[in-house]
């Protein structure tokens, strides 16, 4: 039977260890955390943290893999393409997945190869980011953001010199590495660009585009509360969209591999690539794109991963409008209830995984770790879909016990 090892074990992940398994893989899951839920469906566990490098190698020599991957995880991917790199197992090359996975060096590299991206730069010296946001060297407002976190985490807005020392410390407060990027905002023209993407030896052979929902209501109101399908831009948009995506893959040389998109672009039409992360993205997308396409992803990701050949049909459409829905509190307390209008469970909600019971600490909503569970949901019109993606508060509500 050959192995695959799976970097990440939470309830998000769960999916790619059950589907490595209904493939007939052995699967050998690595995370840090002690009570992480992968591990009681995964064969075999090991307590390691998926961003040590040399630790996940040595398991995988030991174990003797045959795959890796890191399935909807910024901070494992660069370990699983090294890991991938020093074995000699299917992968894509592991500076250009640390290129990626590093918002430092991808705005660099975007910038250095003529790609649209905002003028920006990193920091590991608090001090250096202040004395350039106050010489002028940015335009307001400007973005600070950990280079190497996900979900949203640590990025915040600033429009005054003034603001910046808290909101730098705080985004540095959530990097691993200890080092922040600042950027120029992009002013986006209709919703930011969400979804996922397949490519195969470096061709993109599938993609699907989602509008991007945030709720400004929120703590921090830079984490999406949603990413609804099919992206409501017209085909040559997307066609422009699809080739911006494919001569940064092609520059990097990039072979077998799942992406995450988010991206803007502007009155003009230039791209804008803010995020291209090599892997499955979060919140249930590969399921929403499943039913919106037909296409599963997490299983390509898996075949990727292994090595196995991928035949993926013509570019599907996307048939009807899916979303995914991020339960989320606008501050800290006890959850009393989650009140959904009546009919929206019956007609809307397809999955509910929510993580969260009555009764349970819950927090306000700043990160995707610190959503209260997700929905994926379904409409019966595009502008049913916005409305309700971009207004949640018509259609739920979450009570605290204090409220």
């Amino acid at each position: 039977m050959k192995k695959i090892m799976l970097l990440g074990g939470s309830a998000q992940q769960i999916v790619a260890i059950e589907k490595a398994k209904s493939l007939g893989l052995f699967t050998v899951l690595c995370d840090y955390l002690p009570d992480n839920p992968g591990q009681y469906h995964a064969d075999r566990f090991y307590q390691v943290s998926t961003t040590d490098k040399e630790a996940v190698l040595k398991v995988a020599r030991e174990e003797q893999i045959d795959g890796v991957l890191a399935y909807a995880s910024d901070p494992a991917a660069p370990t699983a393409a090294y890991v991938a790199e020093q074995l000699g197992l299917p992968g894509s090359p592991y500076r250009s997945v640390e290129i990626l996975c590093n918002k430092d060096l991808f705005r660099a590299y975007l910038a250095e190869h003529g790609f649209c991206t905002p003028a920006a730069r990193g920091y590991s010296d608090l001090t250096q980011a202040q004395k350039d946001i106050e010489s002028g060297f940015f335009r307001f407002p400007i973005i600070v953001k950990p280079v190497d976190s996900s979900g949203s985490k640590g990025v915040s807005r600033i429009d005054t010199a003034a603001e910046a020392p808290a909101l730098l410390e705080a985004a540095m407060s959530l990097s691993r590495g200890k080092r922040i990027i600042v950027e120029e905002w992009v002013e986006k023209f209709g919703y930011q660009i969400a979804g996922d993407g397949l490519s195969v030896d470096g061709k993109l052979v599938f993609r699907c585009f989602a509008n991007d929902h945030f709720n400004p209501k929120c703590t921090n109101p830079f984490v999406p509360v949603s990413a609804s399908f099919p992206y409501n831009m017209p085909p040559q948009v997307q066609q422009k969209v699809h080739d911006t995506i494919q001569a940064l893959l092609t520059a990097l040389d990039m072979k077998t591999c799942t992406y995450n998109f988010d991206m803007r672009i502007d009155k003009d039409y230039n791209v804008y690539l803010m995020e291209v992360a090599p892997r499955d993205g979060g919140n249930y997308i590969p399921d929403v794109i499943r039913y919106a396409t037909g296409i599963d992803l997490v299983e390509y990701a898996v075949r990727g991963a292994m090595g196995e050949a991928i035949a993926v049909p013509e570019m599907p459409q996307t048939e009807g409008f899916w979303s995914y829905f991020a339960v989320h509190s606008y501050r800290d307390g006890v959850l009393k209830e989650i009140v959904l209008k009546p009919g929206i469970r019956e007609k809307h909600i397809v999955e509910d995984h929510i993580l969260v019971s009555p009764g349970d600490a819950v927090h306000a909503f700043v990160g995707a770790n610190t959503t209260l569970g997700i929905y994926l949901m379904r409409f019966d019109s595009m502008e049913q879909m916005l409305d309700m993606m971009d207004h949640p508060d018509d259609w739920i509500r979450v009570e605290l016990a204090d409220s």
